[in-house]
């Protein structure tokens, strides 16, 4: 693979130069951490980079350990506008995962320091918000807006799930960060239900309905 082909590969500035020629130079990328969690809140990150100053390294957050998450993470922070928001479990609860997440993506959104001329969303769904959005199928391993977002809210989250692990040991949440890991599933069994378990989710239902 050459150097061009694998530049290719990264994220990168295509998507955030056409919104700018079209709407304005402020595009924002948002993207969430913890839909797939048995506990605890989403987490969403909008993120307007200084395209003069972007940290070297940004990409998926999947793909980086989690020490390259936390040092661009501090970069991120300090280089660019970032909003965050949150949907708790009880809203997730009420409303289903996919719209707490939408809605925790418009509270960044609404947290960003500035109004964004446009916004990046990742995935297949748009989101209400007072300026133009783009919906972008993998947008974290496409936009570097995206990307950083995605940094952003997994940092975040995994933070908040080891905050959360000291006041409900036992179920490894500062290890799977609230995933139903074998761990996690055995305190489950062990311990029951916390206030942080997602009611509405399969495995924390099942047991409650024992």
């Amino acid at each position: 693979m050459t150097i061009a082909s694998l530049e290719c590969t990264l994220p990168n500035l295509v998507h955030e130069r056409r919104l700018q020629k079209l709407h304005g130079d402020l595009v924002a990328g948002v993207d969430e951490a913890g839909r797939g969690p048995l506990a605890g809140p989403v987490v969403a990150a909008a993120v307007v980079l200084d395209l003069d100053r972007i940290p070297e390294g940004i990409n998926d957050s999947k793909l980086l350990t989690r020490e390259a998450r936390e040092r661009i993470f501090a970069q991120i922070m300090t280089t660019a506008r970032v909003g965050i928001g949150f949907a708790s479990v009880e809203t997730i609860d009420e409303i289903n995962i996919l719209r707490a997440s939408l809605l925790a993506m418009e509270q960044a959104i609404a947290a960003l320091p500035v109004a964004p001329s446009s916004a990046i969303i990742d995935g297949r769904d748009r989101v209400r918000a007072p300026c133009h959005c783009e919906a972008l199928i993998h947008g974290d391993a496409i936009s570097l807006s995206i990307a950083a977002a995605s940094i952003v809210a997994k940092v975040t989250r995994d933070k908040l799930m080891a905050e959360l692990a000291e006041l409900h040991p036992g179920y490894g949440w500062e290890r799977n960060m609230g995933y139903g890991t074998r761990e996690h599933r055995r305190g489950l069994e062990c311990l029951g239900v916390t206030p942080q378990h997602r009611r509405s989710f399969a495995p924390v239902k099942a047991l409650l309905c024992a």
